[in-house]
């Protein structure tokens, strides 16, 4: 297999089709993360399902790891960077800057440059990064769709209250 040619191939029709079919009933082969004292949901989880549905392929590295293993839904193993927002972050930083294989992302300063299956993440007044979603359309400004709570292509800047937001372009 040619992998440079794997690389290139992330289809954001297939990402952006999967989150609006997942984004406000989510799906029933992955285990959902409620909601827990505003410090943890399903939001990365869901936008590391829309990636692996647009050809993420996982990374079982040691080195930097993405990865979701669904056995079974209550018996189902995953790496923190499927599952947390500030993880996944830096998941695609770090990937994007050691030029390592599979997925990747490039932070830009501006929505100017955002696609269809680009990521959007929210930043607190403390660096940390909390919340994640996929851009799914756009109206003058980038719509996302997400989880925790579920919603469907809505505007950006309308989703989580942030100190920062951050602009991320997926590769692989």
């Amino acid at each position: 297999m040619n992998y440079k040619l794997k690389q290139n191939n992330y289809s954001r029709k297939k990402a952006v089709s999967y989150a609006c079919t997942y984004a406000l009933k989510p799906n029933p082969a992955y285990r959902y993360f409620p909601l827990h004292v505003n410090t943890s949901g399903d939001c990365s989880n869901f936008v590391s399902q829309c990636l692996r549905a647009g050809g993420a392929p996982f990374n079982f590295n040691h080195r930097n790891p993405w990865w979701y293993n669904s056995k079974h839904i209550n018996n189902d193993t995953w790496t923190i960077s499927w599952a947390t927002a500030n993880s996944l972050y830096w998941h695609l930083k770090i990937s994007n800057k050691l030029k390592l294989p599979g997925l990747k992302g490039i932070e830009v300063n501006s929505t100017q440059t955002l696609k269809l299956g680009d990521l959007i993440f929210y930043e607190d007044t403390n660096g940390v990064i909390f919340h994640s979603a996929i851009i799914t359309a756009f109206s003058n400004t980038p719509l996302v769709s997400q989880h925790s709570y579920e919603a469907l292509s809505i505007p950006y800047i309308n989703s989580y209250k942030a100190y920062k937001i951050h602009f991320i372009k997926v590769s692989f």
